[in-house]
């Protein structure tokens, strides 16, 4: 895939953060657009912002990626709609901050359901017609904590392993099968996005004191940035995409520590996160 001019490209979590600039820079490459997210008045100031950076065409649909049947359906929409996919991109994505033993199932539930299915059924669903259009390209977005684990992230850690895993075993199979498809998988670090605060915590967390020290902290990318990245990823069929100067910094401390990393991590943590209630 040389160039997204005239591509039919398939983006989750449209409606902000890394999935607008995605869009909009998708815009103005020529892409033809499907987006989609939960957030219906997001996405529509996504689809204005679209037409206005001069998309080809655009076809918004509200989506709880969650929904097996709803995506399904939403596939194959898209699919008809444009008589072709040739890019996949799930990027739709939420934050759980706590111990895991004090995470409520609820709330397991629902990350687990949105950074992990919402992936699976995105891949599944969009992946037949990435191989039917002779030149597809499939981008799953994980997390720098994809590559390494943190304290208070265990459930995002386990989606976002796994959404890894995943994403390099089809990547894999497509080669072995020599199907004409590409698959990417991207690890950003902190981005100023609004994830943070529109996450959720456990009850022993200040959810607001979370957001700030993220915002502050830890968001040092533009999603502008994200997105020119990951674009660039798929257009040079990089397997892995790290975004970043901390992804780079904290993968590469990951690889040279090995498994030591947990224990440097336990030691540093209680001084540099969020203080818990109470």
């Amino acid at each position: 895939m040389k160039s997204l001019d005239d591509k039919v490209v398939a983006l989750t979590g449209a409606g902000s953060g890394i999935g607008r600039a995605l869009a909009l820079d998708l815009a103005r490459r020529g892409s033809l657009l499907a987006l989609s997210d939960i957030n219906e008045a997001g996405l529509a100031e996504t689809v204005e912002l679209a037409k206005q950076a001069g998309a080809k065409a655009i076809k918004a649909d509200r989506l709880d990626v969650a929904d097996r049947s709803a995506f399904e359906a939403y596939a194959a929409g898209v699919a008809d709609h444009f008589g072709r996919v040739n890019v996949a991109i799930n990027n739709a994505g939420v934050a759980l901050s706590g111990d895991f033993v004090d995470l409520e199932w609820d709330d397991i539930d629902w990350i687990t359901g949105i950074n992990f299915w919402g992936v699976v059924h995105g891949s599944k669903f969009f992946l037949p017609h990435l191989i039917a259009s002779g030149d597809g390209h499939l981008v799953n977005v994980s997390s720098l904590f994809g590559l390494v684990s943190m304290p208070g992230q265990s459930m995002y850690n386990a989606a976002k392993y796994a959404v890894r895993g995943m994403s390099e075993a089809i990547r894999e199979e497509m080669l072995v099968a020599k199907h004409p498809v590409g698959v990417t998988v991207v690890h950003p670090g902190g981005i100023k996005t609004a994830i943070a605060r529109s996450g959720r915590a456990s009850a022993h967390e200040d959810a607001a004191e979370i957001a700030r020290f993220f915002d502050e902290k830890l968001a040092k990318t533009t999603p502008e940035k994200a997105a020119e990245v990951i674009i660039r990823g798929v257009l040079h069929k990089q397997a892995r995409v790290l975004i970043g100067l901390d992804a780079h910094a904290i993968h590469q401390f990951g690889r040279i520590a090995g498994s030591r990393y947990q224990d440097i991590v336990a030691v540093l943590s209680p001084r540099l996160q969020p203080r818990k209630k109470g």
